[in-house]
Formats: C-alpha cells, sequence, structure tokens
C-alpha cells in the first residue's frame, strides 16, 4: 500500500486527525509618530476620542487639528503639537469640520452630556487664531450621542449623528443670522453599538463602524435601509472593537478607507471603491511614544510642512502614560511606504 493511501485510510478509520494548520498571520506595517500634541486635561481617565483636521492651503505647516476631551470640551492645537485653544463642552465625544465656504470652517462636534438626547454642538473654527466661536446646537435625535461625521455638498451640510444604540440620522444644518438650525431628514439603523463614520460624497456613500461586526456602507441615494457589510470583522484584517474611520480619496472613486482595529492596537486599510483589504499598520514607539486603544482617527492627504510631505495621519492614543492621553500625528507616506515593504 502506497504512503498516501495510508494516510488516507488512518483518517477515514478515524484513528486520529492531524493538528489544524494555523492560518498565515496578516502583515502589519510599523510606523513611528512624528509629532504628538500636549496631553488632554482630564487626567487618569479615558479621555481623549477624536480629532479633525483643517489644513491650511496657504501655509500647510500652521495647519490645525481639532480634537475631544470627552469628559471636558475641544481642543484645538497647531501642528507642533501646543493647545492654540481649548473650549469647555462637557461630554464631547467625536467631532468633525469642513470648510463651508464663506460661512467659514465650521466644526460639529456630538454632545452626550444628556444620554437621551442627542445634540450635535456648532463651531466655527477661526483659521488665524485657532481660536472657535461657539454658534449653537441642534438635535442629533434620541438617544445617547456617539460619532458625528458631515459632509458638504454644493451650500448644504449634512451631519450624520451616530447614536450609541444603533440609530444614524443625517441632519441637515441650515445657516442664518441667528444660530444654526437643523433637522433631521434621513434615519438609518444598525443592530448593535456603533460609532466611527465618514461620508464620501464623491459616491454618497456613508461608512458606519459597528463595533463587534465591522463596517456598513448605506448608499444615501437608494434604500438606506439596505446597508451593506463591507468589511466584516475577521479577527485578522479587522479586529473588534471597530472605532474610528477616515477617507482617503483619490480621483472620482479611489483612495482608501482606514479603520481603527482596536483589539490589536492597529489601523487596517481597505482600497476603494471595491473595499478589497489593502495592508494594516501600527503606530510603534520612537522619538514618541507608541498607540494603543485607539479611539478616533483623521486622514487628510497633501502637504503639511517639511515632515508631513503628502498627508497626514493623526490618531488618538489611550495609553500615554505617565501622562494624560493624547494625540499621535503619523506621516501618511511613512504609512503607504512601510506598508509596501511588507506585502
Amino acid at each position: 500500500m502506497s504512503l498516501s493511501a495510508s494516510v488516507a485510510l488512518y483518517l477515514a478509520a478515524g484513528a486520529g486527525a492531524l493538528p489544524p494548520v494555523p492560518a498565515p498571520p496578516v502583515k502589519t506595517a510599523t510606523v513611528v509618530a512624528t509629532q504628538e500634541t500636549f496631553p488632554v486635561g482630564t487626567a487618569a481617565e479615558d479621555a481623549a476620542d477624536d480629532p479633525a483636521i483643517w489644513r491650511n492651503p496657504n501655509a500647510p505647516a500652521r495647519s490645525l487639528i481639532v480634537a475631544t476631551d470627552k469628559k471636558a470640551g475641544l481642543y484645538v492645537y497647531g501642528m507642533d503639537g501646543k493647545v492654540r485653544h481649548f473650549v469647555a463642552g462637557g461630554r464631547l465625544n467625536n467631532v468633525d469640520l469642513v470648510d463651508m465656504g464663506r460661512t467659514g470652517v465650521i466644526v460639529v462636534a456630538s454632545d452626550r452630556n444628556d444620554e437621551a438626547q442627542a445634540l450635535l454642538q456648532i463651531y466655527r473654527l477661526n483659521t488665524q487664531s485657532g481660536e472657535l466661536t461657539a454658534l449653537g446646537s441642534v438635535t442629533g435625535g434620541q438617544g445617547e450621542a456617539y460619532g458625528v461625521c458631515l459632509m458638504r455638498s454644493g451650500r448644504a451640510l449634512d451631519a450624520f449623528s451616530v447614536l450609541k444604540h444603533g440609530a444614524i440620522h443625517r441632519v441637515s444644518i441650515s445657516f442664518g443670522k441667528d444660530a444654526p438650525s437643523g433637522r433631521v431628514v434621513q434615519s438609518m439603523q444598525l443592530a448593535t453599538q456603533t460609532e466611527g463614520c465618514v461620508a464620501d460624497s464623491r459616491t454618497d456613500t456613508l461608512y458606519v463602524g459597528e463595533e463587534d461586526r465591522g463596517i456598513w456602507a448605506f448608499d444615501l441615494g437608494k434604500k438606506v435601509d439596505q446597508p451593506r457589510l463591507v468589511a466584516p470583522v475577521d479577527g485578522k484584517h479587522l479586529v473588534a472593537d471597530v472605532e474610528g474611520l477616515a477617507l482617503l480619496p483619490k480621483g472620482n472613486r479611489g483612495g482608501w478607507l482606514v479603520a481603527s482595529s482596536q483589539g490589536d492596537n492597529a489601523y487596517a486599510l481597505y482600497r476603494l471603491p471595491d473595499l478589497k483589504p489593502d495592508g494594516r499598520f501600527r503606530i510603534a514607539a520612537g522619538q514618541f511614544g507608541s498607540t494603543e486603544e485607539t479611539d478616533g482617527i483623521a486622514l487628510m492627504p497633501g502637504r503639511f510642512g517639511p515632515g508631513f510631505p503628502s498627508g497626514l495621519f493623526v490618531a488618538q492614543d489611550g495609553d500615554n502614560a505617565p501622562a494624560a492621553q493624547n494625540f499621535k500625528f503619523v506621516s501618511w507616506r511613512d504609512v503607504v511606504k512601510a506598508i509596501g515593504s511588507v506585502k
């Protein structure tokens, strides 16, 4: 009897089973932060959460980062990581911003001070001084506010209010002479806890992270009650909890969708438009510390000064001991180079 036949007979007889062959690990690149922010004011707690980036087109090295201390309010940081401004707001969880032309750079933060009634707090960012001016608040829907992301379409501004229990409300925000006004124009629902979101105005698509299941895509111009699970939690490329989401657009439909794979302290990339997994990376200790348990992330293309020649990635650091939590800055060129080297 041949050796192969003997092995087949052995297995068929149930005499034993060969040990399972473990799946090969997913290759994960390593980069280091080249700048970090001053720690948030709330010490010894899970406080820093979510960043948003404003790029100065005329002087990129003077760009600004707005970020939340979810126990206290909003910070504005310069590219040197120093605090430019702080505005108290209590439990402001996530934040996003968009340049609305004559209306100015508008900042919107999710307000969970009242867990039964979500609010969206609206500010205008003075891009010269770095100061935030409160404009007012609008409804974010019934429930506890968690995530928020913005999408501009011409003069219109839509905010997506993501609630902890899985509801997502599209809020149309208008700006007049008085306080801004907002109304819910569309509602969506996922089954379990949600937070991170990002909108792609090129394709009218909203991406939302359901922490234990993965990333869903809502086609906003179609039936939003039929979302697509485009990036499931698989324990390899994307590890629960799914936290912050960010988008780097390229051309009419291309670029990357990036997610905080919080369960293994990494960041997962998906190539647009087909959402194919396209590498992952971690931020390791270097001149500045590593990042762990990242909640919010932000990503923007373009030059941000000599240290960031082709894009800026900002990640919340959930363990910045012995100091309070903060945010780390990484050159996107370094990320692309590192991922390419391990593929």
